[in-house]
This record gives C-alpha cells, sequence and structure tokens, in this order.
C-alpha cells in the first residue's frame, strides 16, 4: 500500500506538478513580493510545489512551512531532494485547525486547496491568524475546467459513479471570483484584491503522459479496473478530443485561474 501510494506520488510530481501546477504557482508566487529572510506558510501544500518555489526566493535566512492532512504525501515530500534557499519544515495539520502560533507567518500560500477544504471560512481564518499584522495571504483557484478536464471527464463518464463525477469536480468548485472575494473579506482580510489570469500549459502527446498521469488522482482505482481495451479506448477518446490543441511537440491546452492577494 505504501509502496503505491509512493509511486503515485512520483506521478502526480512529474506530471500534475510539471505541467500543471507550478507554472501557476510561479504566476501565484509573483504576486506575492517574497523578501529574503520572510516566513512562509504552504496551506494544503501536497508534495510541496509552493513550499519549494517560496524557499527559493526567501533564501537561507528565510523560515517556509509547508503543511498538509496527508501523512503518505508529507513524507513524500519530506524525501524529495532540497532545493536550494531556505529550509523547509513540513506539519501534518488539517487548515481549519492550524497548530501553529498566532502572527508567526509573513507569507502564506494556498495554491488549489481552498476548494477541497471541508470548512473554507474555518481555514481562511486560520491563515488570517498566523500572519503578522503586516503579512499577506496568496491563493490560487482555477476558475473552471480546461479543455483537457473536459475530455477526461467525457471518456471516463460512462464508468463512473455519480460519487466519482462529483469528485472530479472539486477542483473547479470555487471558480467564482465573487465567491472567492466574499471568504477573504469576511475571514478579515484587507485589501482583497482577485483577478482571474490565462496561461497556456504545455502537456507531452497525450498517448506520451496520460496512461501514467491515469494512475494518479481520484479515478486511479477506477482506471485501474478497466481491461486493457477499455483504458486504451478511454485515451484514444481524449487523444481526438484534443487534437485541435495538438502539434508536433504535444499539447497546448489553454487555462484559467482566479488568483487572490490580500493583507492582514
Amino acid at each position: 500500500m505504501i509502496a503505491a501510494q509512493r509511486e503515485r506520488n512520483e506521478i502526480f510530481e512529474s506530471i500534475v506538478v510539471e505541467f500543471l501546477l507550478r507554472p501557476w504557482g510561479r504566476r501565484l508566487l509573483e504576486l506575492a513580493h517574497l523578501r529574503p529572510g520572510e516566513r512562509v506558510l504552504d496551506v494544503a501544500c501536497c508534495t510541496g510545489t509552493m513550499a519549494r518555489l517560496a524557499a527559493e526566493c526567501v533564501g537561507e535566512t528565510g523560515k517556509v512551512t509547508g503543511l498538509d492532512p496527508d501523512d503518505e504525501t508529507l513524507s513524500f515530500a519530506r524525501s524529495l531532494p532540497p532545493g536550494p534557499g531556505a529550509p523547509i519544515t513540513w506539519v501534518a495539520s488539517s487548515a481549519e485547525a492550524l497548530p501553529l502560533p498566532d502572527a508567526s507567518f509573513d507569507a502564506v500560500f494556498c495554491h488549489q486547496g481552498l476548494q477541497f477544504f471541508a470548512d473554507r471560512p474555518a481555514g481562511l481564518r486560520e491563515m488570517h491568524r498566523v500572519l503578522a499584522p503586516a503579512g499577506r495571504i496568496a491563493v490560487g483557484t482555477w476558475t473552471g475546467p480546461t479543455l483537457l478536464d473536459l475530455a477526461l471527464r467525457e471518456a471516463l463518464a460512462p464508468y463512473a459513479s455519480d460519487e466519482l463525477m462529483a469528485r472530479m469536480l472539486l477542483p473547479t468548485s470555487l471558480g467564482d471570483p465573487e465567491e472567492l472575494q466574499r471568504l477573504l473579506d469576511e475571514a478579515g482580510f484587507r485589501d482583497v484584491r482577485v483577478v482571474s489570469r490565462s496561461l497556456t500549459l504545455r502537456y507531452p502527446r497525450v498517448n506520451e503522459f496520460l496512461p501514467t498521469r491515469l494512475r494518479t488522482g481520484p479515478t486511479a482505482d477506477l482506471v485501474a479496473s478497466l481491461d486493457v481495451a477499455a483504458r486504451e479506448r478511454l485515451i484514444e477518446m481524449v487523444r481526438l478530443a484534443m487534437e485541435h490543441c495538438a502539434d508536433a511537440e504535444g499539447l497546448s491546452v489553454p487555462s484559467e485561474n482566479n488568483l487572490a492577494t490580500a493583507k492582514a
């Protein structure tokens, strides 16, 4: 079981982080204006994308904490080679009850995590609590599914339960910028600003990355249960649906994020 979970985390890091989360993470990082020596918290850090990007920015005099409720994912994050910059402390906890002191961070990030919280207002109040008086927050959420997301959903629909299809909608469940603005306002943040930005993501060719990509995430068990012919049909459906985004080197997939910043 542990070996299987590690394999899924390795796939997540090599595909989801590489082609999806890191490009948008850099955009979110730009809005935070981190300075050397600052203290940074990455909430719902998963394998540590934002934590590692922030560590480079704040340098060796800074401090970075990555927090996530999943012990196995944090174990994987710890096992990755340390990057340049600040050391990273990894903490296992939910966002709704942070085991961290008041006013202990200069910046807090939550990159594609808020939409998964059981209690979004409580999580944001906790992030506000741990920020220093002059601190700031940066939050990223998808505005909606990409063309690749839609192609995957359509291909998987004949096999997936209603519950699984609902889980596949969770990543884009906080796409309304006005709702994101309201949540931050009500949590006590000041100078809230939410902007929608577009970015074209580059992927390898469908047949090169999708068979591996399907072995992680909420659909992994379902895909593993399919016979070889069904998996091949699924991949071919996605390939055909994405032909208009393909070139000789891979896919160009338009995507859009809500990027929110605010002060404590």
